[in-house]
């Protein structure tokens, strides 16, 4: 199969393959979502043979309205509306009870809940509208791998396995949406983070909760993003928290183990080592979290084109975006980071 990238002029010609069953990769403001025709089970199913994904891992539905969400689940809440109204077209999926029938267990996973979200991306809306049908789009990456934000990047994890990419240039956050569970109207809880906070969503909802749960390789999650370990490059990623005198110290604890280091980190921190390291790839300034959080996966894509075998990756606060990025950081990581033993061995070496 040759993949077919189109340009924005061509998007009747993309929507045409969906009808037919075909996989388009397609542009967001959060990362490039791989589409499927959701109603359409085998064309879902292709959408796991393509990632490489296990079939219990459920897929966001992506719609063009707020409309067409009635067709699909069954009750939106006053709550839901209120959602919807501020933050839709935006990077905020919601869980709802589906209705019994509409979506297979390979769209739902196997749950009795559907997610369901409305880009914000004019090109990718007018995909869905001329499709004439609601598309899944998890992430279009290798399944585990960091998510893609350029068409190049799906172009490598997937030329070959999809029938085409709408190319809409950089996406603007990098990160995927936030995951509100709505399920539960006295308990709306963020099962996964992103650009829009808990205290964006409690703008609207009175408390919401934070899912704190790793889904291990044995668990079914009832969102994307919620296994241990994803978003992970070839190479292993070490988290490193603290001052430059840390980052000496796990710099020279892997090249005493004659380890070829890449410094993912602050641009500051990057002008300082990287003379003294294999290669490099800058988060932006040193106190932006918001550009941290768009440069990570392109950053954890860089040291592949490398010899790097270890990434030493920068630990940002938790609070506003810095909390989708450390949740996405952790679990390339597997939760690895550079500790105070670590740390006293690299001073006796």
């Amino acid at each position: 199969m040759n993949t077919k990238r189109f340009q924005l002029n061509e998007i009747e010609a993309a929507a045409k393959l969906l009808k037919q069953g075909e996989l388009i990769s397609f542009p967001t403001e959060t990362v490039y979502g791989l589409g499927a025709n959701a109603m359409d089970e085998a064309a879902v199913k292709k959408v796991y043979s393509a990632k490489g994904r296990p079939s219990d891992n459920p897929l966001i539905v992506h719609v063009a309205s707020v409309d067409e969400v009635e067709k699909y689940v069954e009750e939106v809440s006053e709550q839901a509306k209120e959602l919807m109204a501020k933050f839709w077209p935006g990077p905020l999926t919601l869980i709802f009870k589906t209705k019994p029938g509409v979506f297979s267990k390979t769209v739902t996973g196997g749950l009795t809940s559907v997610a369901i979200r409305m880009p914000d991306n004019e090109a990718t809306l007018a995909l869905i509208n001329l499709a004439g049908v609601p598309l899944v789009g998890p992430s279009a990456n290798t399944s585990g791998k960091p998510s893609p934000t350029t068409a190049d990047h799906v172009y490598h994890d997937l030329n070959g396995k999809i029938a085409g990419i709408l190319d809409g240039g950089e996406t603007g956050l990098g990160l995927e949406s936030t995951v509100l569970d709505i399920t539960d109207p006295k308990k709306p809880t963020i099962l996964r983070p992103g650009a829009l906070t808990k205290e964006d969503l409690e703008s609207i909802l009175e408390n919401v909760y934070l899912d704190q749960h790793f889904v291990t390789k044995d668990e079914s999650p009832k969102a994307p993003g919620m296994k241990y370990t994803h978003y992970a490059p070839n190479e292993p990623v070490v988290i490193v928290n603290g001052a430059d005198e840390q980052w000496q110290k796990a710099i020279a604890y892997y090249q005493n183990k004659d380890e070829k280091v890449g410094l993912l980190a602050n641009e500051e921190r990057i002008n300082q080592y990287k003379g003294t390291v294999t290669a490099v790839y800058s988060l932006g300034e040193k106190d932006s979290t918001i550009a941290a959080a768009k440069s990570l996966y392109a950053g954890l894509r860089s040291f592949e084109k490398t010899p790097v075998t270890v990434i030493l990756a920068e630990a940002y606060d938790k609070n506003g975006i810095g909390g989708a990025y450390m949740n996405r950081l952790e679990k390339a990581a597997a939760n690895h980071y550079f500790t105070e033993e670590m740390s006293n061995s690299s001073e006796q070496q």
